[in-house]
């Protein structure tokens, strides 16, 4: 019974966790008005932080980074809030790229290490490593470019790229592109449409459509490699 009951809190207070998460992501534009009147210019190093984190961090793949720069962009394009566009686009420019860098070197380094590691290792198989290393071979350029505009995806890329050892010079030019993009468009974007009226009053459908968009290629990814491992019934 006690066990019964542990089991069913824990349910409980994932489930918060997960309500808690949603509601940042769709109503993150309020969270970062919030954050920018309390802290000021401050938000310049705590949105760096969060992209960097996003990437570098690895086992933190859940963080709303796309939905996050379309979010500062369009505050920035407020006057009220006084804060700077270019600013934010360089800041969130460096913190993808140096997110994914470090990301790169740490699975270059001690990537195998850390997969056979009884509690890391439980994240990721050998059996995808060994896979993702043909894939790199085959498409590792693009993988980078693109990996950098799926949610959770992104963050594993590097890594399994640099347990891959895809060299580092090829890595860091992938990755200065994917950023560099990246930021620019999300950031961009939040700029120029944020403030309309029909996008304020619609932000979180918004924000939700771009969540979907973005996780889209990963599902349909996902559903294919399902179709190809089902065995085929004659």
């Amino acid at each position: 019974m006690l066990s019964m009951t542990r089991l069913i809190n824990q349910s409980a207070n994932k489930t918060r966790k997960y309500r808690t998460m949603i509601n940042f992501i769709l109503h993150i534009d309020d969270y970062i008005y919030a954050m920018a009147q309390s802290v000021g210019g401050w938000t310049y190093l705590l949105l760096f932080l969060v992209i960097f984190i996003e990437t570098a961090a690895i086992i933190m793949p859940f963080l709303p980074g796309d939905s996050l720069l379309f979010a500062a962009g369009a505050m920035a394009a407020n006057p009220k809030m006084g804060f700077s566009v270019g600013l934010f686009l360089v800041l969130f420019f460096l913190a993808a790229f140096l997110g994914d860098t470090c990301n790169f070197l740490i699975g270059h380094t001690i990537g195998h290490k850390l997969v056979t590691n009884r509690h890391f290792g439980k994240l990721i198989k050998k059996k995808h490593l060994d896979d993702a290393e043909k894939y790199f071979e085959k498409n590792g350029s693009l993988a980078i470019i693109l990996g950098r505009y799926m949610p959770i995806i992104r963050t594993f890329v590097p890594f399994v790229a640099g347990i891959s050892q895809f060299p580092l010079q090829e890595f860091v030019k992938r990755a200065f592109i994917a950023a560099l993009s990246w930021s620019l468009i999300a950031t961009g974007s939040g700029y120029l449409f944020g403030n309309i009226p029909f996008v304020k009053e619609h932000f979180s459908a918004i924000i939700l459509g771009i969540i979907v968009i973005t996780l889209l290629p990963s599902v349909i990814g996902f559903l294919k490699s399902i179709k190809k491992e089902s065995p085929k019934v004659n």
